[in-house]
């Protein structure tokens, strides 16, 4: 597991971080797969919708960033996701690991079981994961 993460931090240590605001267009284009800036907008749960001009400035910097590509059709631009929400979930969780949990998933596992309110169905499913681990 050791090695997974490594090659995780390894492979991913120029993507930067995202901001909320990046962090949630990345979510609605997540749920689209594609979509136009109209089209993230129309998927913002919150009136007044935010400006046109604001959505499409943190696309372009999700792009830059490398989180999203694409496609151009004349002066219009259809973005889908360059990274999957299971990638992004990974490294997020590693970074929550390591910089909480001394790196060490079992720490992250026992802050779960003893700090949040775990129903029996939840406890037990965590017990059948550890054992078809094994």
């Amino acid at each position: 597991m050791l090695i997974w993460y490594l090659r995780l931090l390894k492979n991913n240590k120029d993507m930067e971080e995202l901001t909320k605001a990046e962090e949630r267009i990345m979510q609605i284009l997540w749920d689209l797969k594609s979509g136009f800036v109209k089209d993230i907008i129309e998927k913002i749960p919150e009136e007044p919708k935010p400006p046109y001009n604001t959505i499409s400035s943190v696309v372009r910097i999700l792009t830059k960033k490398g989180y999203l590509k694409y496609k151009a059709y004349g002066k219009t631009y259809e973005y889908y996701p360059a990274i999957s929400k299971s990638k992004y979930r990974k490294i997020q969780l590693k970074k929550v690991i390591s910089g909480y949990f001394g790196n060490s998933p079992a720490s992250l596992l026992s802050h779960i079981v003893n700090e949040e309110e775990l129903s029996p169905e939840e406890i037990a499913r965590i017990k059948e994961i550890i054992k078809n681990m094994e």
